[in-house]
């Protein structure tokens, strides 16, 4: 069936949420904090082992670094459309509609919540990739392996966050869905290259996600 992965991998953020809000007030302050800074270590590491195979290569039994420029580049070019866009002002805008909309809004940490649990879940080339074999091929094994790992995150972020962290699943559901819809018209840019640079840079913003969690 097409469109299962992102289906599976909406509906393990939103249990990973709901679970992380029922149970996350068994935790105290501490335990909270602890966790917080556990799911940041993580994130951090999740980015590291991403990007490595990106930035260094082994040539004649010695260790090379490559890509430095596509990254500053990327990276240089992808700030300036974002402010352009203004696209954390637009995600941090939807952040505070669904915090009037969800009877949230006397929780002070609901858009830091979302925001930080959405780009924590929808950067990567694991979302993109996986999105394009669901559309495809109708494969939602990456997607369902992604499902997994996303429901320890968002379970972790929703206990010391709080509830924004939950619905991430929106910003998965739309970004997942829309590649999974358009995968044919994506799948010729996806080259082996396309896909190793993705990785790359996804991998180098989810590290900074891990920064900002610690």
């Amino acid at each position: 069936m097409i469109g299962l992965g992102t289906l599976i991998n909406t509906i393990a953020i939103l249990a990973g949420g709901i679970f992380g809000n029922l149970f996350g007030h068994l935790l105290t302050n501490k335990i909270q904090e602890g966790l917080l800074k556990a799911s940041g270590v993580a994130v951090i590491f999740i980015g590291i082992s991403g990007a490595l195979p990106g930035l260094l290569t082994i040539e004649s039994q010695q260790l090379n670094s490559g890509n430095s420029m596509l990254v500053v580049i990327s990276l240089t070019i992808g700030c300036l459309i974002g402010e352009l866009l203004d696209i954390e002002g637009q995600f941090e805008k939807f952040g505070q509609w669904l915090k009037q909309k969800t009877g949230n809004s006397k929780d002070s940490q609901f858009i830091t919540a979302f925001v930080t649990a959405s780009l924590t879940v929808c950067i990567g080339a694991m979302a993109i990739v996986g999105a394009i074999n669901d559309g495809i091929l109708g494969d939602h094994t990456i997607l369902a392996t992604k499902s997994i790992l996303d429901f320890i995150i968002i379970l972790v972020m929703a206990t010391s966050l709080g509830k924004g962290a939950t619905f991430s699943a929106i910003p998965v559901f739309l970004f997942e869905g829309s590649i999974t819809l358009l995968a044919r018209l994506l799948q010729p840019l996806m080259t082996t290259a396309a896909l190793a640079n993705i990785s790359l840079i996804g991998s180098i913003l989810i590290f900074c996600v891990g920064i900002n969690l610690i």
